[in-house]
């Protein structure tokens, strides 16, 4: 999983925060979200996801990786 931010949508709502603290902070000026983890393991995935889904300004891009088999 690689994760993008566009930064200019993000409301600072703080939502992805919340759901995933090891993947996303937020500014202390103005809230807007931080990506601490642009390629996060795979046991963050579950809620990185999360944390796209509840986003309000739909800032959080997630580009899942295909699995080989």
């Amino acid at each position: 999983m690689k994760v993008e931010i566009e930064e200019f949508k993000c409301v600072g709502a703080g939502h992805c925060v919340v759901a995933a603290p090891e993947v996303f902070d937020q500014r202390d000026d103005d809230g807007v979200v931080i990506l601490l983890d642009a390629d996060p393991p795979e046991h963050e995935h579950e809620n990185t996801r999360e944390a796209a889904q509840l986003c309000p300004a739909a800032a959080i891009l997630l580009l899942e990786k295909a699995t080989s088999t």
